[in-house]
């Protein structure tokens, strides 16, 4: 039998049919429910009667059956495949078959859970006006640089740098790379032991949410805040207090004692967009060290500002090796690529590098090894500078269309990003909101996903890092007409 045979297909355990129909139900099921490849041959007649311990005429003589019913072409010298007529109709089949699959009982159960699932529709490309936050607009990709980069990384010269196991180590290049052009914007120095490559910023939080668990000490975060950080810090054991932000950020002063961590992103606020102000971000440090606390810097957006120059990095500030930074590829480069990475003092990289060891050994070395290139060839500078310019200009459009249409509705200031977090007033329901926005093709995040309790509902987030700039106002006039409706 050939390993690429399919072992699923068996014959019922009873059944008053004969073997010749029992092998044209189980096959005709296999097709119907798109287990079986178009553009795969199936079991020989030899290979599919040793499979089912019958004779080869009884598999023929089924083969025979299914392609008088057109569910199967017969091409010679290659053998039975299923017939082209049968995708559409195994996509017809496929849009029910949620509410008709006779599933069997899973033998455990489970307690509900606290962790934040992503809430948008797998198909949310789909709607005339997405404003969700994460997206990147596709077509601001440069795909021939990237091309270029995966063509050279794929060449003898390059092969020897990931076609093996690199244990637990990075690409070096790539390390190299960030030192060079992307720490060191951020007024950032540090050696190549102090940095550690991980699978985007979320991933970055688990692992560090890992190792600190063991001290049973609990991890402060902001109220609202980045619900990936919730999820991280939750799942690898860690008990989580809320802090509140206001205009200028998270407020070092109720942060209370004993906790292990502070969570931040200072440059960008997720989800509300805030800029942590100077004296705030020299308070959290002076902070840090009087109450014996560590800071995770997400250092979110901090490229995308319109009105403002960047602030200092709080790992640039940090004089007694409190701050660990963490950074992402996602905004810059695409979410799809998920490559992120910590910078900390080498012996919290180094218990960082055993637990990224232990969960999945490092992150596809090849995927390094294009970013360097995309990084050493100048491709990521020509990028960033062109979505800079992109999403400046949609920020702006999208802060008139909102003063404009949504004046009703309280604004967080902002300096830049790539989304806006709107309020309501007491009693407004902006998740009822969201829900019917949907159905007139609008996508926006809930705000009270964002809160620690999920307990205010009178905010929500819109992103346009997606939504074509011609689109902005005509999706913000619908967000309007729906939300003078609930006022």
């Amino acid at each position: 039998m050939s390993s690429t045979s399919p072992q699923f297909l068996k014959l019922p355990e009873s059944s008053n049919l004969s073997l010749r129909d029992q092998i044209c139900e189980v096959v005709s099921a296999a097709i119907t429910s798109q287990s079986l490849a178009c553009d795969r041959p199936l079991p020989s007649c030899r290979e599919l009667a040793d499979q089912f311990g019958v004779s080869r005429n009884t598999v023929f003589a089924a083969y025979n059956q299914l392609v008088d019913l057109e569910l199967l072409v017969s091409r010679d010298r290659s053998g039975y495949f299923v017939h082209p007529q049968m995708m559409s109709l195994q996509q017809r089949a496929n849009d029910g078959a949620h509410s008709r699959r006779d599933e069997t009982p899973c033998p455990v159960s489970f307690p509900q859970s606290d962790l934040m699932p992503v809430v948008n529709p797998l198909d949310w490309n789909a709607y005339p006006y997405p404003f969700i936050y994460n997206q990147i607009d596709p077509d601001l990709f440069p795909v021939e640089g990237w091309r270029e980069c995966t063509r050279q990384a794929l060449g003898r010269k390059h092969m020897p740098a990931w076609a093996s196991d690199s244990v637990e180590s990075d690409s070096p290049q790539l390390v190299q790379q960030l030192r060079q052009r992307l720490l060191n914007t951020r007024g950032i120095y540090a050696e190549e032991d102090e940095i550690l490559i991980t699978l985007g910023s979320q991933n970055a939080l688990f692992v560090l949410g890992t190792i600190f668990a063991r001290s049973g000490k609990p991890i402060a975060l902001e109220d609202p805040g980045f619900f990936g950080a919730r999820n991280a810090f939750r799942l690898s054991g860690n008990e989580l207090i809320g802090v509140p932000i206001d205009g200028d950020g998270l407020i070092p002063a109720a942060i209370p004692s004993g906790c292990q961590m502070v969570f931040t992103t200072p440059s960008h606020q997720f989800p509300t967009m805030v800029t942590m102000s100077q004296a705030r971000r020299e308070e959290l440090i002076e902070a840090a060290v009087r109450q014996d606390f560590l800071i995770i810097e997400d250092d979110y957006e901090a490229e995308m500002n319109y009105v403002a120059k960047s602030s200092p990095s709080l790992r640039s500030m940090d004089k007694s090796g409190r701050v660990i930074y963490v950074g992402s590829l996602s905004k810059t480069v695409s979410p799809g690529i998920r490559l992120g990475f910590i910078v900390a003092h080498r012996d919290i990289i180094h218990e960082a590098r055993i637990a990224r060891g232990v969960m999945m050994r490092h992150p596809p070395t090849i995927v390094q090894e294009i970013v360097a290139l995309f990084f050493r060839l100048g491709h990521y500078d020509v990028h960033l500078r062109n979505i800079e310019r992109r999403y400046k200009k949609r920020w702006h459009a999208m802060n008139d269309a909102l003063t404009q249409h949504l004046g009703m509705l309280r604004h967080t200031r902002s300096e830049g990003g790539t989304s806006f977090w709107l309020t309501g007033p007491e009693g407004f329901d902006a998740t009822e909101l969201a829900r019917r926005l949907r159905g007139r093709g609008v996508l926006v995040d809930r705000g009270q996903d964002y809160y620690l309790d999920y307990g205010d509902k009178r905010s929500f987030r819109l992103g346009f890092a997606y939504v074509p700039v011609s689109n902005l106002e005509a999706g913000v006039r619908i967000i309007a007409d729906e939300v003078t409706a609930l006022l």
